[in-house]
């Protein structure tokens, strides 16, 4: 069986612009949860997010790709410029032919429906922009990143909500293994900060209206981020015979369903994905030391999550570590497996875990050790990246030091 390894990563999200100012952001426990500043935000009651702020397109793009790149597609392209330039790759001849791109989003160009909606409907133009269908479709992200870099293998989106990267770089992966591919670019992206993407949310009642508090008893929501991550997945042996620096292995993935509710997280779903996970790595439960939570910071969501846990891993669950770096980075639902597994890779190569901050009192249902509110250093060698969407679609990768 081929083995997958990572061999470059790129991330811009509320916390850094890279993915080193990224992790230390994470490592200090920082939080880049703020007050949201876009049009009309007085008429939301939800008015705080992790904003990417400051962010100005022209500083990357000319004027003809701003026109045909939402936001979501311009943070991936800015990811994935990153990840492709650290891992020293060039994409020509047989190499592009079997090289290929799969991503997830959830919302993919929400600015650009959120604009034209109001165009139309509010100052009642009659014409729109011709491109608007190419700019906010699903898989403008992924398509541009393949003609960006020529990449002509297997190219899609995955769109399971907020597992929709986990199920990505999932299927990566197995592209690889399978001999599909040699080199996947791979992760997620979202930017769902607008009026409408916002005021859709708000009719769950799941969002916090201060803070995202995961696991605390006194959490009141989840709070929404943007930005993006993307990874270069490539062949161990490919990687290895062109002297390439390994990041970490990629060693498995499960996905399961719990065919069970829109909306409420089902343990069993939960547990068999997680089980399923250690069972294609070939991990024992005593293997895996650090969990990235799922952990949105809502009641049914963290308490369905620490239960699973609890039934997957029996006695050892309370040796783990388990935390939620949403916490800090917010929840970029279609991109934010994504932007977590930059956590899980900096607890295998720096040996440090990022904390769940925001933390302030014990919850019995949620008794687990989920390093509050201080990153903790320790070294580990296996790590999961859970991840549970609406619809009750759970995907989980496993990873392991190389």
């Amino acid at each position: 069986m081929k083995r997958i390894v990572i061999t470059g990563q790129g991330t811009i999200n509320a916390l850094g612009r890279n993915v080193p100012e990224t992790l230390e952001a994470m490592r200090e426990g920082r939080c880049g949860i703020s007050d949201l500043e876009f049009q009309d935000v007085e008429r939301l009651s939800i008015r705080i997010g992790a904003q990417v702020k400051g962010y100005e397109p022209e500083e990357t793009f000319n004027r003809q790709q701003i026109a045909l790149y939402d936001r979501f597609t311009q943070f991936t392209l800015i990811a994935a410029r990153q990840a492709i330039s650290q891992s020293g790759l060039t994409f020509s001849g047989e190499l592009a032919a079997r090289s290929g791109v799969v991503l997830g989003t959830s919302g993919g160009g929400m600015n650009t429906l959120d604009e034209n909606y109001r165009s139309v409907y509010e100052d009642g133009k009659n014409r729109v922009h011709p491109f608007v269908v190419p700019k906010l479709m699903n898989n403008a992200a992924a398509s541009h990143v393949s003609m960006e870099w020529n990449l002509k293998g297997p190219s899609f989106t995955v769109a399971t909500a907020c597992a929709s990267s986990n199920h990505a770089m999932g299927q990566a992966m197995q592209m690889i293994r399978t001999g599909m591919a040699d080199v996947m670019v791979t992760g997620g992206s979202e930017a769902m900060l607008c009026f409408g993407g916002i005021k859709a949310w708000e009719g769950l009642r799941v969002m916090s209206k201060d803070a995202c508090r995961p696991f605390s008893a006194n959490r009141n929501g989840m709070v929404q981020g943007e930005g993006s991550a993307v990874f270069v997945f490539e062949e161990y042996e490919h990687a290895k015979a062109r002297g390439a620096e390994i990041l970490a292995e990629v060693v498995g993935f499960a996905m399961t369903s719990d065919a069970a509710d829109i909306v409420m997280p089902s343990k069993q779903g939960a547990s068999r994905a997680i089980a399923g996970a250690m069972r294609d790595a070939r991990l024992n439960p005593e293997d895996v030391c650090y969990i990235n939570a799922h952990g949105t910071g809502t009641a049914a969501n963290d308490k369905t999550e620490c239960a699973a846990v609890a039934d997957a891993f029996g006695h050892h669950a309370d040796e783990l570590m388990i935390s939620s770096t949403k916490s800090m980075h917010g929840h970029l639902i279609g991109g934010t497996g994504a932007v977590e597994l930059l956590a899980c890779i900096m607890a295998l190569r720096e040996g440090v875990i990022a904390p769940t901050i925001g933390y302030e009192e014990p919850d019995p249902e949620c008794a687990l050790d989920v390093v509050p509110n201080v990153a903790r250093d320790v070294k580990v060698g296996a790590v999961l990246s859970n991840a549970f969407a609406f619809g009750g679609l759970n995907a989980v990768l496993a990873l392991r030091a190389h």
